[in-house]
């Protein structure tokens, strides 16, 4: 076996070894992510002005979450067919079903690019975006628009690499890309004085950056894949899996945001500071969901690999020493939240008021973030065996629909931030149960392999 096979391979060594070596990039990532977009706000908030940060980071940062949001979390359908086709080793079909994903998503995004350049304006109007700040919020957008096909291909590109066993590269061109933006920033925004426009393209550039980066690997490739121009059509049956696996990840990206958004309308009605305090709140336990992410990512690959190659024996041990690293890594950064709320919320913020609002936001959530390990774990391991629809139709109804349900019941009648923050820990109990039973049934293990079909 080559050192690069042997490196990339999920279905040999020691698993929590391979399991750490390989979520470790994916949550480094994730977080360096988290501090590029504060890097980001900061340059345009105090170079361009407040008018600016919110036409690039209200109505149009909902929109985009909406529309390229759906397409990215397609990419997990691919991620797992490519994950078991890989585990197999089935190199013509790995390298046909590559080219597929690579194809589908670029042509999925020059239509998004079209429908993003003409619809943004009625968009931003259809969300009441304040007048002030719509001229600047449509040129952001259609700008951003234009990078679109990139965004899609690098985000396919960075998922196939992953189900290739490949965390590394993904988080170092993602790198890249991020020093790159913040850098461009700077030059067109400060530099060259472009205020919006300067935002945008940078953003652009990076993009197609990171693209091309991902993509000159795929090409380069190794003796097992290789990216060819031959093997970029949409044909096959593992295109038909892609989608079938890849929709229900769309879907459940969309509930979410449809979701959030009625949850927003409910904390604008307790008020101002509550408001900023909720704002802030995600900015700073975005750290969690970021590393929690990442855990199902690395989890969902390596879960296809094995499950492809039928070790069966590797994935029932990357299920518990998943729980196992996923309750470690909760309970952790939980307690260091915690613990270094109120520091960093000084920092963020001089106001008092909502520094203690976001406290309070905070406790009634971080404490309880171990209830969602099981959703996590759980819905990752029935992704990575191809099992897509139950579990988003059980986090759908779980987290989604029961929160709507809550808002217009129980937060509609005590008013209360308590019983607003209450429907999260509540919604992420009941879905845990939900997926534990239906995995405990063990009807995902008789699922047929994606290479057997």
């Amino acid at each position: 076996m080559s050192s690069a096979k042997e490196k990339n391979d999920l279905t040999t060594g020691v698993v929590w070894k391979k399991l750490v070596a390989f979520f470790l990039p994916i949550a480094a990532g994730t977080i360096i992510q988290q501090l590029y977009n504060a890097a980001d706000g900061l340059i345009v908030g105090r170079f361009v002005g407040t008018n600016a940060l919110a036409a690039v980071g209200g109505s149009s940062a909902q929109i985009i979450n909406m529309l390229v949001g759906f397409f990215v979390a397609m990419t997990a359908g691919a991620s797992v067919v490519i994950g078991q086709i890989y585990g197999a080793g089935r190199k013509d079909d790995l390298n046909c079903a590559i080219g597929n994903a690579v194809a589908a998503l670029g042509i999925a995004g020059v239509g998004l690019m079209i429908v993003g350049l003409l619809a943004s304006p009625g968009l931003l109007r259809l969300l009441n975006t304040p007048e002030e700040t719509l001229e600047g919020a449509a040129l952001y957008l259609r700008i951003y628009f234009l990078g679109v096909p990139f965004v899609m291909v690098l985000n396919m590109e960075s998922s196939i690499l992953r189900a290739l066993g490949d965390s590394f590269h993904p988080f170092l061109y993602m790198v890249i890309g991020c020093v790159m933006n913040i850098v461009l920033d700077i030059l067109f925004v400060i530099g060259f004085g472009w205020s919006i426009a300067g935002v945008a393209i940078a953003t652009v550039l990076a993009q197609v950056v990171n693209a091309g980066l991902l993509t000159l690997r795929l090409a380069r490739g190794t003796e097992e894949y290789r990216l060819t121009l031959r093997d970029l059509k949409l044909k096959g049956v593992y295109l038909v899996n892609m989608l079938r696996l890849g929709i229900p990840a769309g879907l459940q990206s969309s509930m979410y945001t449809v979701s959030n958004t009625i949850i927003q309308v409910a904390v604008n009605s307790l008020g101002t500071v509550v408001v900023a305090s909720w704002a802030m709140s995600g900015k700073t336990d975005g750290l969690y969901w970021a590393v929690s992410s990442a855990m199902g990512a690395a989890i969902t690959s390596f879960i296809a690999q094995n499950y492809g190659a039928g070790r069966m024996d590797r994935v029932k041990q990357c299920v518990r020493q998943g729980l196992i690293m996923a309750f470690a890594v909760t309970l952790t950064v939980s307690a260091g939240l915690m613990l270094s709320a109120i520091p960093v919320l000084r920092i963020l913020t001089p106001d008092e008021e909502v520094v203690q609002t976001t406290y309070t936001i905070m406790s009634y959530f971080v404490p309880f973030y171990f209830t969602w390990v099981l959703v996590e774990v759980f819905s990752a391991v029935l992704r990575g065996v191809g099992d897509a629809l139950v579990p988003v139709l059980l986090i759908g109804v779980g987290i989604c629909l029961f929160r709507i349900l809550w808002i217009l019941t129980v937060f509609a009648h005590f008013g209360t931030l308590f019983s607003l923050c209450l429907s999260y820990t509540v919604s992420w109990t009941i879905t845990s149960i939900a997926l534990t039973v239906y995995y405990k049934k063990g009807g995902w293990m008789k699922r047929r392999r994606i290479v057997d079909r």
